[in-house]
């Protein structure tokens, strides 16, 4: 395996680009000296705390509610077992591989950082599982965000022991107890403090945070692109695309949309062809087209925003208690999850506003009052034909439900644990829709490229910009122009798959060059 292939796991942040290649492209990891020097050094204070005549939380003492009764040292695994064990109650559909392989790396990063107090061996095989491929299975419910993700992670755990079910290197489901045995990894009997350590963290919020933020970045550019096509096909202007125009409001994600507007529509044949005053007499376009920088690009700034929120959580060791760095071991509430919940909810909002406006302008492609000279619903025999009719309503059920996946998880919260958990944040939760929301954001957009390709075909023998002609002609390889209707949703599909995995962007760009 190449060093290209492996992430090294130390004290300092991981970057996004590290959790997305361990997450979603398979890369191995290696914990580096330092952080099995801090491990090691956080270990030997836990060590002597649990030793200690004083009770020590999570250490010589229950959890939650129960953290008042004192732990004889002989019943300490059987604690961590326990408590491993019993918060490992997950339900309901089998989270993505991806989503597991963040957590776990993640946590990972949390216990290299020395603030845990995992004995250096457990780190080992966490990281061993996660470079031999091997996949805890972690249900969609059961985590309410704090104290941390404990449900899913105590999946995790579990496969640390050697229990419970995972997905092998292949994708197979099986037990752990076979996978570790196939990959020659001794399962781990807990010791002191471990079972709070491998479970006491925001890693699931934060690594689906994480792989919302890297899909979303590139759906904002691809909203650039089907926006500039909608602008060009319905004989919108770009005039108010403008830099100096743009510049009255300093908005910095608004700046960077319009500026790939105006790149994209460069030496557009179409454009030209209403420039002048006699051959265009609309006074202002409609706010889906005029105003389309305005709300991607306020997207862009929230996903900056959110961005943001993720670094300094990428920083941070989450776990309770805490090893300090002068050896005392405090509690403490790191691991509530509202700082993540709240920018989660806050992307499930992007998702559904930029996809509401991609869905308008689609709609305009298809009403005769509005199209400006094309064919009702761009069908062949209007009539006979019903053109792309159905793909908008598949828009707008994909839009209806991005609006009610928008509504905050986080402003819930539902008490647990004899109340002594009276306040959760309900990050997991806004989280799993989100990964809805991006997926819907996908879908709505590629059937607004879909739509303004076939319009842009049907202005012929006007031409499309260099860079909208080669976003068509990448669509056409998957993708028949006009003609009598044809079973739609596969050309739907084909759409969604250039969209997801970037090609109509890198279409764009293939004349434009780098967007923004």
């Amino acid at each position: 395996m190449g060093d290209n292939e492996v992430v090294n796991v130390g004290p300092e942040p991981l970057t996004f680009d590290e959790v997305i290649r361990v997450a979603r492209h398979g890369a191995a990891v290696h914990l580096t000296d330092d952080a099995m020097a801090a491990v090691s050094a956080a270990r030997q204070r836990v060590d002597e705390l649990a030793e200690s005549a004083t009770p020590a939380y999570g250490i010589s003492t229950g959890f939650g509610a129960l953290a008042t009764r004192h732990i004889d040292p002989a019943l300490r695994t059987q604690l961590q077992r326990s408590l491993v064990r019993s918060h490992a109650a997950g339900n309901g559909p089998e989270v993505e591989t991806e989503v597991v392989r963040a957590l776990m790396l993640l946590r990972l990063h949390t216990l290299a950082t020395g603030h845990t107090g995992i004995r250096p061996a457990t780190a080992k095989t966490l990281a061993a599982l996660i470079s031999a491929g091997i996949t805890p299975v972690v249900h969609e419910y059961g985590s309410l965000g704090c104290s941390g993700d404990l449900a899913p992670l105590a999946h995790a755990a579990l496969t640390l022991m050697g229990e419970g079910v995972v997905r092998d290197a292949s994708g197979e489901l099986t037990s752990a107890a076979e996978a570790l045995k196939q990959a020659g990894i001794e399962p781990v009997e807990l010791a002191a403090k471990e079972g709070l350590a491998l479970i006491n963290g925001t890693d699931g919020m934060l690594g689906m945070l994480i792989l919302a933020i890297d899909d979303l970045t590139g759906l904002i550019r691809t909203a650039d692109v089907s926006a500039a096509m909608s602008v060009e096909a319905l004989l919108g202007t770009d005039r108010v695309f403008a830099h100096e125009l743009q510049a009255l409001r300093p908005q910095p994600g608004q700046a960077l949309s319009a500026a790939n507007m105006v790149k994209i529509l460069q030496n557009s044949g179409v454009m030209e062809s209403h420039r002048d005053p006699e051959a265009c007499t609309r006074v202002q376009d409609a706010y889906s087209l005029r105003c389309a920088p305005q709300v991607a690009g306020a997207a862009r700034d929230t996903i900056a925003h959110a961005a943001n929120v993720a670094r300094w959580e990428l920083a941070s060791a989450v776990d309770n208690p805490a090893v300090l760095a002068d050896g005392r071991v405090e509690s403490n509430g790191n691991f509530h999850g509202a700082p993540l919940a709240y920018v989660l909810d806050f992307l499930a909002i992007v998702a559904a506003d930029v996809a509401s406006m991609s869905e308008r302008r689609t709609d305009r492609f298809l009403d005769v009052a509005r199209n400006h000279g094309l064919p009702a619903f761009l069908a062949d025999d209007p009539g006979v034909d019903s053109g792309h009719m159905i793909a908008q309503y598949t828009q707008a059920a994909i839009v209806s439900e991005l609006k009610r996946l928008a509504v905050p998880a986080s402003v819930d919260s539902i008490p647990s644990s004899a109340m002594q958990e009276d306040h959760v944040s309900m990050g997991w939760s806004a989280a799993r829709k989100l990964r809805r929301s991006v997926d819907g954001l996908a879908r709505v957009l590629a059937v607004e490229v879909l739509t303004a390709a076939r319009a842009l075909d049907l202005r012929a023998p006007l031409q499309p910009a260099p860079a909208t002609a080669a976003v068509v002609k990448a669509l056409r390889e998957a993708v028949p122009g006009p003609g009598p209707d044809r079973f739609l949703a596969p050309e739907i599909e084909s759409a969604v798959r250039l969209v997801a995995d970037g090609s109509v962007v890198a279409a764009a760009e293939s004349v434009t060059g780098p967007l923004a």
